[in-house]
């Protein structure tokens, strides 16, 4: 897959760096926590000959941009809509994760930029102020680099079990983290953190986006995800909803066949199926 860097400028002046690859129909692809750049290669791999995709580094994530200050929900969606209004003409927004929580705030926002939205696993119970301690825990490991409380923390946000939790800290091996990739995701992770803390778990708000919905999930993924995804069924009951069978909250990483199908059925609009 052949791809091009740019940087678009957000209207605060930050700096972000933006992914594109293939062409036609335009699809923006915002990574979860911890991402950046490649988070969305394989899908996107899968997608580049039909559609125009636009991948980018999220502020607070090299080589984009890391402002001053703290972050929120109303500083991505302005990224977002510098993106698309650098693309010149509505989009197909697919969030991951946090990236699926953003796309909810652009869908809300600003529905005219949008031809459909498509969501994997918000964590919108990862929210508001009941997270706070966990912010400060974790921005006072990251200020005295204490990667193993670091960890603690966003196990701690994601309530991940402790089974895959270890599974998932062995995967690497003996194979080192790139020391800069590894100072780049955790201070990503500490401004997500903050938009988090500030926003909200109410999935009723969510009842305004009226573009065509996806809603995608894994059939193993931990709870509180499965109750949050059917409350945000509930909220949005026009959205149309896949759940694979085997699959939790990786499946962008560990089936991209399955989510790129899903993805091209759904932008080919209910007359295809």
């Amino acid at each position: 897959m052949n791809s091009n860097d740019e940087e678009i400028r957000s209207a605060d002046g930050t700096r972000l760096l933006v992914r594109r690859a293939g062409a036609g129909d335009p699809v923006v692809l915002l990574h979860g926590s911890g991402g950046g750049l490649h988070s969305s290669a394989s899908v996107a791999a899968r997608l580049a000959g039909s559609y125009e995709l636009w991948m980018p580094a999220r502020r607070g994530y090299g080589p984009s941009d890391v402002p001053e200050g703290r972050k929120s929900f109303k500083d991505d969606v302005a990224d977002l809509l510098a993106v698309v209004e650098t693309i010149g003409r509505p989009v197909h927004l697919v969030g991951g994760s946090y990236g699926a929580t953003l796309a909810l705030h652009m869908a809300a926002a600003e529905q005219s930029r949008l031809q459909s939205l498509a969501v994997f696993e918000p964590p919108l119970f990862a929210a508001g102020q009941s997270i706070a301690p966990l912010l400060d825990r974790y921005q006072a490991a990251l200020e005295r680099e204490d990667a193993g409380e670091m960890s603690t923390v966003l196990n701690d946000v994601t309530r991940g079990p402790p089974a895959i939790v270890a599974a998932f800290a062995a995967a690497p091996g003996d194979k080192r983290p790139d020391p800069a990739e590894a100072r780049r995701s955790a201070i990503g992770w500490l401004h997500d953190l903050e938009a988090l803390t500030d926003d909200s778990t109410g999935t009723a708000r969510w009842s305004s986006i009226t573009v065509p919905t996806l809603l995608m999930q894994g059939a193993d993924t931990w709870e509180p995800m499965p109750t949050t995804m059917n409350e945000l069924a509930a909220a949005i009951p026009t959205a149309r909803r896949v759940i694979w069978s085997r699959q939790s909250h990786f499946a962008t990483m560990t089936a991209p066949d399955l989510v790129a199908v899903a993805l091209r059925d759904f932008f080919a609009g209910p007359d295809s199926r």
